[in-house]
C-alpha cells in the first residue's frame, strides 16, 4: 500500500492545525484548505481505484515535494520546519521505493525487504522527532512562563525603583537644603567674625576667628562627606534594584536614613555655634569708663541668678558676697566686664547644680563672689563647691569651643570669650580647681583710676 496520499493528508492537517493561531495571508490559508480537500480526494481515490493507484501516488509525490519545498523556503512556515524534517526520511524512502518499482520491478522485489526496513526506521524517526519536539516545546513553554514571571518581577522592581528614587530624591533635596542653610550660616558667621575682629571692644579676637572658622567647618565637612556617601549609596541601590536584591536595597535605604540623621545632628551643632557667636558678639560702646566694680558684680550676680532660675525653677543655692569697699571705681568697659562676670557665675551655678543631681548626701550648693584689692591690682573671684574640673582638661578650658558640658548644652565660647575680654583690659583670668571640691576663677585687673 502506498502511503504518500495518507502522509499528504497528515501534512495538510498538521499545517492547518499548527498555523491556525498565526496571522496568515488569506491566499495561503486558501491554498491550505484546497490542499487538505485534495488530499482527502486522493486518499479516497487510492482506496477504490486500484488501476489508477500508481498515478495517484505520483500526484501525491509531486504535491508533497512542492509542499515541503515551500515549507522549507517560506518564512511563513518557519514554525513547522521541525515537523517537515521529521517526515523527510519517510518521504525519501517512499519515493525511492516507488521510483525503483517504476524503472526496475525485479530490483524492487529483490530489495523490497530493505525498503520495508528503511520505512520502519523512518517511522521510528518520526516518532522520535515527535517526542523530542514535544519535550522541546514543553521546555520552551516553561521558559516562556519563567520569562513572563521575570517580566512581572521586573515590572514590580521598576515600580519599587521609581518609589525609592522618589524618596531618595526628596531626601537628597532635604540634604541639599540643609547644606545650603549651613553654607549660608557659615557665610553669616564669617561676616560676624569680621565684625568681631574690627570691634574695639575685643582687640584680641583676631586669634579667635581662626578657631571659629575651623569649628564651623567641621560640621560642614560632615555634611559634605555624608552627602557624597549617600550619593554613592544611591548608585549601589540602583545596581541592587537591577539585580532584584530588594533585601540589600532596604539595607542601603537604612544607611541613607542614618546619614540624614547625622547630617541633621551636625547641622544643629553649627546652628548652636552661630547663635552663640551672635550672642557674644553684641557691640557695646567700646569706651572705657569709671566703673564701680562692687556694684557691677552685684548687678550681674542678680542677673545670673534670675536667668538661671528662669531655666530651672528648682534651682536654689547659697550665695555669699564679700565686697571690698575700698576698691571704689576703676577704668574699664562695663558691658564687656559684666559679660565676663555673668558667664563665670552662670558656670558656677551649673557646676553646683550638676553636683547636687549626682550627690547621694546632704549637699548644700554654694557660690561665692568676692572682690579685693592688693597693691595696684584688684581681683574679682567667683568660687563654687561643685565637682571641679578634671586635671586632664583644665589646660584646655580657655580654648575656643572646648566645653565639658554635654552636647547641645554648651558651645565652649563662654570662657574663651571671657579670657579674651580680660586680656583686652590688660588683665588675667586664672583658675584654681580640685576635683570633687570645686573651682575658683580669679579676674585680675590693673587698678586704673581716672
Amino acid at each position: 500500500m502506498n502511503f504518500d496520499y495518507i502522509l499528504l493528508l497528515i501534512v495538510f492537517s498538521h499545517l492547518r492545525r499548527t498555523l491556525q493561531s498565526k496571522i496568515l495571508l488569506p491566499q495561503i490559508d486558501k491554498y491550505l484548505r484546497i490542499g487538505f480537500w485534495i488530499s482527502i480526494g486522493l486518499l479516497i481515490a487510492g482506496l477504490f481505484l486500484d488501476s489508477s493507484r500508481a498515478i495517484i501516488a505520483w500526484i501525491a509525490h509531486g504535491i508533497l515535494f512542492t509542499l515541503i519545498y515551500f515549507c522549507l523556503t517560506q518564512k511563513e512556515f518557519k514554525s513547522v520546519k521541525t515537523f517537515i524534517y521529521s517526515i523527510l526520511p519517510f518521504v525519501a524512502v517512499n519515493f525511492l521505493e516507488d521510483f525503483t518499482k517504476l524503472i526496475n520491478s525485479s530490483f524492487h522485489k529483490e530489495w523490497n525487504n530493505y525498503f520495508h526496513a528503511a520505512i520502519s526506521f523512518s517511522i521510528i524517526w518520526i516518532f522520535a522527532m515527535f517526542f523530542i519536539t514535544r519535550k522541546q516545546r514543553k521546555d520552551m513553554e516553561r521558559e516562556q512562563l519563567k520569562a513572563i514571571e521575570l517580566e512581572k518581577e521586573f515590572q514590580q522592581s521598576e515600580i519599587l525603583k521609581a518609589k525609592l528614587e522618589e524618596q531618595v530624591a526628596e531626601r537628597t533635596a532635604e540634604i541639599q537644603g540643609q547644606k545650603e542653610e549651613l553654607q549660608k550660616a557659615f557665610e553669616e558667621l564669617k561676616t560676624t567674625q569680621a565684625q568681631l575682629i574690627q570691634s574695639e571692644k575685643m582687640a584680641s579676637l583676631g586669634e579667635l576667628t581662626a578657631g571659629i572658622a575651623h569649628e564651623i567647618q567641621n560640621p560642614l565637612n560632615f555634611v559634605n562627606n555624608f552627602s557624597e556617601v549617600s550619593n554613592e549609596l544611591l548608585d549601589e541601590m540602583n545596581e541592587e534594584i537591577a539585580k532584584g536584591d530588594f533585601e540589600e536595597v532596604k539595607n542601603i535605604a537604612n544607611d541613607i536614613k542614618k546619614n540624614l540623621e547625622k547630617i541633621n545632628l551636625h547641622g544643629k551643632r553649627a546652628d548652636s555655634i552661630v547663635k552663640g557667636m551672635l550672642q557674644h558678639s553684641r557691640i557695646s560702646s567700646g569706651q572705657k569708663e569709671p566703673t564701680d566694680i562692687n556694684k557691677l558684680a552685684d548687678e550681674y550676680l542678680r542677673l545670673a541668678y534670675h536667668g538661671f532660675r528662669a531655666k530651672d525653677k528648682s534651682f536654689n543655692a547659697t550665695i555669699v558676697t564679700d565686697f571690698d569697699e575700698t576698691i571704689g571705681t576703676t577704668n574699664l568697659i562695663p558691658q564687656d566686664m559684666g559679660r565676663v562676670i555673668l558667664n563665670l557665675i552662670t558656670n558656677a551655678f551649673y557646676a553646683v547644680t550638676e553636683k547636687k543631681k549626682s550627690s547621694m548626701e546632704n549637699f548644700e550648693p554654694t557660690v561665692t563672689i568676692k572682690t579685693q584689692k592688693s597693691e595696684n591690682h584688684l581681683e574679682i573671684i567667683v568660687k563654687d563647691n561643685g565637682n571641679g574640673i578634671p586635671k586632664n582638661v583644665v589646660d584646655k578650658i580657655f580654648q575656643p569651643f572646648f566645653t565639658t558640658k554635654p552636647t547641645g548644652q554648651g558651645t565652649g565660647l563662654g570662657l574663651s570669650l571671657s579670657y579674651d575680654i580680660v586680656k583686652a583690659h590688660h588683665g588675667d583670668l586664672k583658675v584654681k580647681t580640685k576635683e570633687k571640691e570645686g573651682s575658683e576663677f580669679i579676674i585680675c585687673l590693673t587698678d586704673n583710676k581716672l
